[in-house]
């Protein structure tokens, strides 16, 4: 009897199997090569560009003292490097939260196909929302940028920014472009594939333009609100999923996607149309960093109405469909209900039918 071959479930080397299967150690090994590559002097000016933030500014402190200075940094080419590298790290972090947290609640929770990608989705957007919530108004409240709504517009352009804020946009152009390689590492649908990068694009657009034109205090405070109430929305997915007769997270949210909408049109408005346009630098000035013209204006309000609207488009019709599931399951209760309600009747009907034709009721009819 000849020796029998043990099958391997491991998958073969750099085939697509193996890629997905162990894309977070491939990513980690790749992010350690630049971590390494600081403690060389040849290699550490070329991974300090991946790492750190660039382009620093320092500017003597108003009103401190003569040795005191801060901190500021603007934008350039070498940005696309750092995006980059925390691309890779967003996607450690998403496999790390997949593997320790979520897979082990889908084990106890025994999802259908449907609700685990669901599940997994809103549980990885809501980890994310609620983080970025957090620094994004840790931001506004450092800033004055809430009780000083001015400043939104006030001395545009706003070149410089302090450390947190870059670092956040570095961070949030970082994720959302992780987001494209997941579609794979995640074996997305394909029908659900043109869905994610519509969303994913827009997220991309919006946030890179705020960055370059330099209207990153107004896509600060729009990020956070939008990301506040998407976040309502996830959670309120993930305690559906756990009971699905609670559903008024989903009430709440609805109510607050539409004051959403309309506050992040409003803002916009007063900050580009008006506020920009009653500016005292007006022109295209890429030295300086200005793109305050009639043209540029027009298309970021023209691309904030048409995103909002597309929104609003997406929510009526997802409202609709939720109103029709409901309908229908309230039709199949009540089917349900006057069916068990005749069953009994017909069932008490044939009790009192047998119960007449007994041997008893026979004997008793002839005494």
């Amino acid at each position: 009897m000849g020796i029998r071959k043990k099958n391997s479930k491991n998958p073969p080397v750099l085939s697509h199997e193996f890629v997905i299967q162990n894309h977070a150690d491939i990513v980690s090994c790749v992010a350690m090569v630049f971590l390494l590559g600081l403690m060389f002097e040849i290699t550490s000016k070329v991974a300090v560009l991946f790492i750190t933030v660039q382009y620093n500014v320092t500017i003597p402190a108003n009103g401190g003292p003569e040795d005191a200075v801060v901190n500021y940094f603007h934008y350039g080419l070498k940005d696309i490097a750092t995006v980059f590298f925390y691309m890779l790290v967003a996607i450690i972090m998403h496999a790390i939260i997949q593997e320790y947290v979520l897979d082990k609640i889908n084990r106890k929770m025994h999802f259908s196909k449907t609700k685990h990608s669901k599940f997994n989705e809103s549980s990885q957007l809501s980890a994310f929302y609620l983080f970025s919530c957090l620094w994004g108004a840790s931001i506004l409240v450092s800033e004055n940028l809430l009780s000083n709504p001015v400043s939104l517009w006030d001395g545009y352009p706003h070149i410089l920014m302090p450390f947190q804020m870059k670092f956040y946009y570095i961070c949030q152009l970082g994720y959302w472009l992780h987001a494209i390689p997941e579609l794979y590492f995640q074996k997305a649908k394909k029908e659900d594939i043109p869905r994610q990068l519509v969303y994913i694009s827009l997220y991309l657009v919006h946030i890179a333009g705020a960055y370059i034109l330099n209207l990153n205090r107004l896509g600060l405070v729009l990020l956070v609100l939008h990301y506040f109430v998407e976040l309502l929305f996830h959670v309120s997915r993930l305690i559906y999923f756990s009971n699905e007769d609670r559903q008024t997270g989903f009430t709440l949210w609805a109510v607050l996607f539409v004051l959403g909408r309309l506050l992040t049109l409003s803002l916009s408005v007063l900050t580009v149309g008006f506020g920009l346009a009653g500016a005292e630098k007006q022109g295209l000035n890429l030295a300086e960093g200005s793109f305050n013209v009639l043209f540029v204006r027009v298309t970021v309000l023209a691309a904030i109405c048409t995103t909002q609207a597309f929104m609003m488009w997406k929510f009526i019709n997802f409202q609709l469909r939720r109103w029709r599931e409901h309908s229908q399951t309230q039709v199949i209760k009540k089917k349900s209900t006057s069916s068990k309600s005749k069953s009994k009747k017909a069932n008490g009907v044939n009790g009192s039918a047998s119960g007449a034709d007994s041997p008893r009721a026979r004997k008793e009819k002839s005494s």
